[in-house]
């Protein structure tokens, strides 16, 4: 079965082994030192049409075959000096460049930049320790987005990216819930998130939720890489989400930035922070707090973040450094809405004692050794401190009026996790052809304590359990959930022509999750249906496996600036004993849940024009086997509630495109270069189904969370220092359960049912002016009133209506 898995892609090498890729051009060249004329060793010299980076020997030499004649972008830097780009034309003899080291006191220099500055992009096949040649990856910089980042407005910042499900929660952006796919969006629990290279959930294993995400304003890029990041990061099908943060700013003692924003429903964002470089140390800092009111009523929230990045260069070959994050922040949940009140009125709230607090710590020690010329390694020590608290009233039936005589469902969840990762690079050549090896190791233990049980009464969050009556015990648990994970990887670029590279790898994988403590548990009822005996159980469980994951990869270059790339890759999900054991009254978990298995796989085509147009299409398929989802079941007295299983088998394939043009580049070379016009677009038509199920009514069915259209557009214009943007978005219905129920079926407590189609639109506007920038944006222009998800517990049970038209102004000033 695995080799039919496999063979595709072996014979797609095959056939593109058979195209002829001789060598047209070679570009041969010395790196130096300026003034100096002294050799610069391991210099990087980063080539654009080919997509990769040689390093030079020990005389400072390198040479690069296999490109075409005419105009080259070539960007060369190395530790210790300033990087320059710059275009050679070939066929030409040797080359020399220099480089000026950074500790040197400059003249005035004038960079003259490209007038287009794409809002996506992808990565490089080598970064720093880190292979994703012939892998799927989006790069978004928000500083090139004419956008709202003070909200953190995953709608607008994500646009570029294809077939991306995004659950809009809050207006704050205090939480990013994204999937794709089919995968589930919850609090991105199905990508690996890191911020730097490190995780930043709450526990990689045993609850991998995201409850902090990092401000879009101190953010330098995003990086998303699809399934086949499992082989480096993680056996998540999502794949990897990573958050570069800003760093240092290595030309200033002391840069600061400041930015104060205001906003409708009572919205207000300080975001300042201060970066420099006083010798061999440098860092950079941030401090931020956001608060608002919210579109509906009972929707106040307040956040603290701050964070902190010092590096020190010991030698030009040693860097270490070191980061922490923190983050907290309350926030009142208003509730969610059934069908016939969103329909009424979706602003509408009938919860006044929902709350929701989060503490986050992050800390975070590396290392960066240079070997070699062409050899490095990255350590990383990663840890978390934190806790997330979850008080409320949520019956099953979410009109029920709530006051205050009631007690409240209580949840809190203490984490602390460490871990270690070390990887090594190491570019070299056998028999004449280039490779690139990366080895890398994981250890990580997590450990997390979970109570649920009986909150006070009254309308304040007030996060402590009382005492509970006999009915409510059997919402009562305690339990730990101790975890550990080994994992060894390794990936090879063969680079069998100088047009066509392979990339298989392997990743080992062992993980023991557990879990100790007790519960509730219902003997018998009354006639009424209340639990009428409940006696304590108590629980130990220890799940220890092992297996290996295997992938490939396979690009293909027939001409400058274009590439086409296929991969495959098996993915693997642990189940989490954290969700089995809470007790939640409008769904119920199947304690006999198992871990999932599949594959996911691209095959697509990708390339630019330099300032003309940047594109990306590619046809992916995911398989799930033992896929968990949500049908529609009853409880004992014919209550309808969601029950997640293992549905069954999933095959979800799919067509993903996206593309953006600078439309002024074709005026000819005497017209006014301070207009700007660029669109872009990005579509995702996807097929989700149920292939085989053991369960009634599911084979056949829709894949939850899979809308059959994804569509987003947009465009931006500018003059000088004023740009503007505009950008549309529409995604046809989908379902939240595996079952497909209509509207017409959904039953009082809508945590399951059909989520309609909706259409959005946002415009952003700014100007600039040496250290002063203005900026001003219209969320939701048309006041569309939509939703996108269907929450079974916080923060509903119900529909969670999506936010009406707003507006923001943002002041910000650089010094």
């Amino acid at each position: 079965m695995r080799f039919l898995v496999y063979k595709p892609l072996l014979l797609v090498a095959v056939l593109l082994l058979a195209f002829d890729a001789r060598a047209q051009e070679t570009l041969r060249g010395r790196v130096v030192a300026a003034g100096t004329g002294q050799p610069v060793a391991g210099a990087e010299v980063y080539v654009k049409s080919l997509a990769r980076a040689v390093l030079t020997d020990s005389t400072g030499r390198l040479e690069v075959t296999g490109l075409a004649a005419g105009p080259q972008q070539v960007r060369v830097s190395a530790l210790g000096y300033l990087p320059f780009a710059l275009e050679v034309t070939l066929p030409a003899d040797g080359f020399t460049f220099e480089l000026t080291s950074r500790d040197r006191t400059l003249g005035e220099v004038v960079v003259a930049a490209p007038q287009t500055t794409f809002g996506q992009t992808r990565l490089r096949e080598v970064e720093g320790t880190a292979i994703f040649a012939a892998k799927k990856s989006e790069v978004i910089v928000p500083e090139n987005l004419v956008a709202n980042l003070a909200t953190n407005n995953a709608r607008q910042v994500y646009a570029r990216v294809p077939g991306l499900n995004i659950w809009e929660s809050d207006g704050g952006g205090l939480q990013l819930s994204i999937g794709g796919r089919g995968l589930d969006p919850n609090r991105t629990s199905n990508f690996n998130v890191r911020q730097n290279n490190y995780d930043i959930s709450a526990d990689a294993l045993g609850y991998p939720e995201s409850y902090y995400t990092p401000p879009t304003e101190a953010v330098k890029r995003i990086q998303l890489v699809r399934g086949a990041a499992s082989l480096q990061y993680g056996t998540q099908f999502g794949g990897l989400l990573n958050f570069e943060m800003r760093g240092p700013d290595p030309d200033h003692k002391a840069a600061v930035t400041s930015r104060q924003t205001v906003g409708s429903f009572g919205f207000f964002n300080s975001f300042n922070s201060v970066a420099g470089t006083v010798g061999k140390l440098s860092y950079y800092t941030f401090a931020q707090y956001k608060r608002g009111d919210g579109w509906r009523p009972n929707s106040h929230f307040d956040s603290k973040t701050a964070y902190a990045d010092v590096r020190y260069q010991f030698t030009e070959n040693l860097k270490v450094g070191a980061q922490v994050t923190h983050m907290d922040y309350l926030a009142q949940q208003p509730g969610g809405l059934d069908d016939e009140q969103f329909r009424l009125n979706p602003r509408q709230s009938n919860r006044e004692r929902n709350w929701f607090a989060v503490d986050w710590n992050l800390f975070n020690l590396n290392a960066d050794w240079k070997l070699s010329a062409k050899a490095n390694i990255n350590l990383i020590g990663f840890g978390l401190v934190a806790s997330r608290k979850s008080l409320g009233y949520r019956p099953n039936r979410v009109r029920t009026p709530d006051n205050d005589i009631y007690g409240r469902d209580l949840i809190t969840g203490d984490f602390r996790n460490y871990g270690l990762e070390a990887r090594y690079l190491n570019r070299y050549q056998l028999a004449g052809k280039d490779g690139v090896l990366l080895v890398g190791t994981r250890l990580y233990k997590g450990y997390n304590h979970s109570i649920q049980g009986f909150g006070p009464a009254g309308r304040g969050a007030d996060f402590r359990f009382v005492a509970a009556d006999a009915q409510s015990l059997n919402n009562f648990s305690d339990y730990t959930f101790p975890n550990f994970n080994a994992a060894g990887f390794v990936e090879n670029i063969f680079y069998l022509t100088d047009k066509l590279s392979v990339t298989p790898g392997l990743r080992y994988e062992y993980i023991r999750t557990q879990a100790n403590g007790f519960y509730g548990e219902v003997q018998d009822r009354d006639l009424a249906g209340n639990p009428a005996t409940i006696r304590q159980r108590n629980e130990q469980l220890n799940r220890p496996r092992g297996f290996l994951l295997g992938g490939i990869g396979v690009s293909y270059k027939p001409q400058e600036q274009l590439e086409v790339y296929g991969n495959i890759s098996q993915n693997y999900r642990s189940i989490t004993f954290s969700d089995i054991r809470i007790a939640n009254p409008s769904a119920v978990i199947d304690p006999n849940l198992v871990d999932e298995r599949g594959y996911s796989a691209d095959l697509g085509a990708r390339g630019e024009k330099t300032g003309v147009l940047t594109y990306d299409v590619s046809a992916f398929a995911l398989n799930y086997n033992n896929r968990i989802g949500e049908v529609l079941t009853f409880d004992a007295n014919g209550r309808d509630v969601r029950k997640r299983t293992n549905v069954g088998r999933a095959l979800i394939l799919g067509v993903e495109a996206y593309g953006e043009l600078e439309l002024l580049s074709f005026l000819p070379a005497d017209a006014d270069r301070r207009w700007q016009w660029s669109v872009f677009g990005n579509t995702a038509f996807i097929r989700g189904r149920y292939l085989k199920s053991a369960l009634p009514n599911v084979e056949g069915r829709r894949v939850e969370f899979v809308p059959d259209v994804n569509l987003k557009l947009g465009t931006r214009a500018g003059y000088g220092p004023f740009k503007a943007s505009l950008q549309y978005l529409y995604l046809s219905n989908q379902f939240s359960d595996a079952t497909n129920v209509n509207a017409k079926e959904v039953g009082p407590s809508a945590v399951i049912g059909p989520i309609p189609a909706y259409q959005i639109l946002d415009a952003s506007l700014s100007w600039e002016h040496r250290w002063l920038k203005l900026e001003g944006s219209i969320n939701n222009l048309t006041d569309a009133r939509y939703f996108t998800r269907r929450a079974t517990g916080y923060p509903g049970p119900g529909i969670l209506p999506s936010d009406g038209r707003s507006y923001f102004l943002t002041v910000g000033v650089k010094l």
